[in-house]
C-alpha cells in the first residue's frame, strides 16, 4: 500500500525539522520512499 499524499506530506515536514530524532527520520524516509509518485508532465510541443 502506497503513502497518500498527505502522510506524504507530514513525512517531509518530519524530514526536515531539527528536533527529529533518528528513528523519526527513519520512519519519515521510509513513508516518503512508499508514497506514490505523480507521473510526470507531458513533453512541452513545439
Amino acid at each position: 500500500m502506497a503513502t497518500g499524499k498527505k502522510d506524504a506530506s507530514l513525512a517531509s515536514k518530519q524530514l526536515s525539522n531539527k528536533k527529529s530524532t533518528p528513528a523519526q527520520k527513519s520512519v519519515a524516509g521510509s513513508d516518503l520512499s512508499q508514497a506514490k509518485k505523480s507521473p510526470a508532465p507531458p513533453p512541452k510541443k513545439k
